[in-house]
């Protein structure tokens, strides 16, 4: 079993910053992708970034260049790091582990809210 925790959500300005994370605990050998998503009323849960166990890393178009992900292993914890943020980033954030296997796991979500 996997356990993740995001934290670090909340309200920033437009063309602010905002770092989050994901504590990762319980079986997390093993993993594929550790990544993140995002998802407002009403919409499916949009993909975000991921980073695979060879740190490599994929974004979407939206947010590539203003978001970073990366990892630190001795906390098992991800960070997604984001610049410049938009009114359009605003959401809830998950944070997902895969593992080969093919078993898929979900934090609870954490609010972002950019306004001014």
């Amino acid at each position: 079993q996997v356990q993740l925790v995001e934290s670090g959500g909340g309200l920033v300005q437009p063309g602010g910053a905002l770092r989050l994370s994901c504590n990762a605990s319980g079986s997390i050998f093993s993993f594929n992708t550790i990544g993140w998503y995002r998802q407002t009323p009403g919409k499916g849960r949009e993909f975000v970034a991921q980073i695979t166990q060879s740190d490599s890393t994929n974004y979407p178009g939206s947010v590539k260049v203003r978001f970073t992900i990366s990892r630190d292993n001795a906390k098992n914890t991800v960070y997604l790091q984001m610049n410049n943020m938009k009114p359009e980033d605003t959401a809830v954030y998950y944070c997902t582990l895969a593992k080969y296997s093919g078993a898929v796991y979900w934090g609870q979500g954490t609010q972002v809210t950019v306004s001014s």
